[in-house]
């Protein structure tokens, strides 16, 4: 019997590039032939937490590192099924030596996979050699020294990989290994809505926000509709991996100068700030069915279908509200304050309990990212216990942050004829305003489907109050202790 031919394996999942990438510089000075591989598990494809945006974002960034090997004569092997079943595969042909990844803080159901397949790497002699990622550590019981190996990761130099064709599996082995698998079709749609996947693609927006688009960073970083030309727009290829958060954040330091100071440093302190969440998510996975803060665990929400329909489907009858789901169904993006707001309208407005509303927003933000996710669920709906109790207004909102009503204006057209004040709050017309402006209100545009007022004050007093539940406090104890940094100045963003 023919031996087999020893190869190791890079196992890319959030990590979608070539530069930078920490599983690939191992795979390189194994000094064996490497298969780039990607799987598209039908467990994560069937999760509700993804959506087809997600998986047309991750096959556009494969497109665009295939195209970077047509030059090395190889691709990657792109399959829809099961990790350890595509390995179990790969073993028919192959014997795997090393298998090279990162270590992804991702859903429990990403994290029970990964024990999984380090049992089965174990049953069949197989290496498995995980990378941290983005400066995100494993097995922490505090923070006193995170930010510090943060920022030493961050200000190391990123790894610059030379692949060459005695690195890769060539394509005419790939392309016959196909033939083994079901093989995943990487045409998307065309979709100008969405931000299209690719470092190639990743880096024209960071060269364009560093050249230019940076200078109204903090002016602009609430509007929802300024905020999209302002911002970075960069979270996306962060989340998928088509850069990394060190690659960003030096060229976010190449780019500071005494004249952009105050910019650019709002935008780094926000990088590190994501690590942050992340890290914290990754010490407290459980937030991502329950509050980290257990003493809010005998929190009860009733659960009114009726209130989360008008809420997913964006007809509460509060402008600025639907106006931001509707804009983030259609584009995939929606600014920091924006989605808070819609998250504190759905918790405290609508007194839904979190859960309820986090597989929703996962499958419409472009750069969902359970590390941010998760945590910012557990804040925004002021079930810390530690931080403060945000109860965002629509209203006062839409007149601070929408001045001139064009967000509301294009996501919600039937509004855009009314007078200014109407188009905040158009259940203040009388009949004879709606007489006037020819319009019907709960039918044009739905009527509230509560008090806001009300269910404000309410909210906050019922929060409020369990602050001094006795288990709360001992929660904020625990949590503090756990995940306090020992520099927290350097890593809170400045106020907008």
């Amino acid at each position: 019997m023919k031996d087999k031919k020893e190869i190791n394996v890079v196992w890319l999942k959030r990590d979608l590039r070539l530069q930078d990438n920490e599983a690939i510089a191992n795979a390189i000075k194994a000094k064996k032939p490497f298969l780039l591989l990607y799987v598209f598990e039908k467990s994560l494809i069937d999760d509700p937490h993804y959506d087809d945006r997600h998986w047309n974002f991750i096959k556009q960034s494969l497109v665009d590192i295939n195209e970077d090997l047509v030059a090395l004569d190889s691709k990657i092997l792109a399959v829809t099924s099961e990790v350890i079943t595509v390995f179990n595969q790969l073993l028919n042909y192959y014997e795997i030596h090393t298998v090279f990844s990162h270590q992804e803080t991702g859903l429990l159901i990403t994290y029970t996979r990964d024990k999984d397949f380090s049992r089965y790497c174990r049953n069949n002699s197989i290496s498995w050699i995980e990378n941290k990622n983005n400066g995100v550590l494993r097995g922490l019981l505090n923070r006193k020294e995170w930010l510090n190996n943060w920022e030493e990761y961050m200000n190391s130099p990123t790894i610059k990989n030379t692949l060459s064709a005695e690195n890769l599996l060539g394509k005419s082995e790939i392309q016959s290994l196909e033939k083994s698998f079901l093989s995943t079709n990487l045409q998307t749609p065309n979709n100008a809505n969405f931000q299209k996947g690719g470092s190639k693609i990743a880096w024209k927006y960071a060269n364009s926000f560093f050249d230019e688009r940076y200078k109204n960073y903090m002016y602009h970083i609430s509007k929802p509709s300024l905020s999209r030309k302002s911002c970075s727009r960069l979270s996306p290829y962060i989340a998928w991996g088509n850069l990394s958060v060190r690659q960003v954040y030096q060229k976010a330091i190449a780019n500071l100068n005494s004249n952009n100071k105050k910019q650019i440093s709002a935008f780094i302190s926000r990088l590190r700030w994501q690590a942050h969440f992340i890290q914290k998510f990754e010490m407290e996975h459980t937030m991502e069915e329950a509050s980290i803060n257990k003493g809010f665990h005998k929190l009860k929400k009733s659960i009114s279908k009726q209130y989360q329909k008008a809420w997913k489907e964006g007809k509460t009858g509060f402008p600025l509200v639907d106006a931001s789901m509707i804009c983030l169904k259609e584009t995939g993006y929606l600014n920091f304050r924006m989605r808070a707001m819609l998250v504190s309208f759905f918790t405290h407005i609508l007194w839904q309990p979190w859960q309820e509303c986090s597989q929703h927003l996962s499958k419409l933000f472009l750069d969902f990212e359970p590390g941010i996710h998760f945590p910012q669920l557990n804040m925004q709906a002021g079930e810390t216990g530690i931080n403060e109790i945000r109860v965002y207004s629509p209203i006062k909102n839409s007149i601070v942050h929408d001045e001139d009503a064009s967000f509301i204006k294009k996501w919600l057209p039937q509004l855009a004829n009314l007078p200014k004040a109407f188009i905040y709050e158009p259940y203040l017309m009388t009949p004879l305003d709606e007489q006037f402006n020819n319009f019907k209100l709960g039918i044009d545009y739905p009527k509230p489907i509560v008090d806001i007022k009300k269910n404000r004050k309410r909210a906050l007093d019922i929060l409020w109050n369990m602050r001094n539940d006795k288990d709360v406090k001992l929660e904020n104890k625990r949590i503090l202790a756990k995940h306090t940094l020992t520099n927290r100045t350097k890593l809170m963003p400045s106020k907008t």
